[in-house]
């Protein structure tokens, strides 16, 4: 599929915004999940932690993750046969990967606080929420500077 010079930059113009949105529940989920192993179960701030969760998740997080691999595609798919030569993008589509795997154990946390049955602490959400902002400094770097 060949797209026009003009409909490749709206779609690229969408998937960069997608993929802001998505990035940004990203980032913000483990944060509350953080706050959250602070709250006493069934406390009324354990209550708006759960639905706070939910909405990031489910009304912002995954129609985001959703539209970001629907114009990341159509980007790929305008690709043709050069993208058996563009190194990068596998490496940046390989992060993207792992993106979408942080992006399921987030959906199995937020179950388990949904459930009260969260096994982990402060710390380890601490730490989850500086693997994203890893893994997009490489695929930004990938995507722009295509060192190989």
């Amino acid at each position: 599929m060949e797209l026009s010079p003009s409909a490749y930059l709206w779609i690229q113009a969408l998937h960069v915004i997608s993929v802001m949105s998505w990035m940004a529940g990203l980032l913000y989920l483990p944060r509350l999940f953080a706050y959250h192993t602070q709250a006493l179960t069934g406390s009324d701030k354990s209550e708006t932690f759960k639905i706070m969760e939910r909405r990031l998740f489910n009304a912002i997080m995954t129609p985001a993750m959703l539209a970001s691999i629907l114009f990341g595609g159509l980007l790929l798919a305008d690709f043709g046969e050069r993208i058996r030569d563009a190194s990068w993008l596998h490496g940046k589509l390989f992060l993207v990967a792992l993106l979408l795997a942080i992006h399921v154990l987030m959906w199995r946390w937020r179950r388990n606080f949904a459930g009260d049955t969260n096994g982990h602490s402060e710390k380890f959400f601490r730490i989850v929420n500086e693997m994203p902002t890893l893994l997009m400094i490489g695929i930004v770097i990938l995507a722009v500077v295509k060192p190989f």
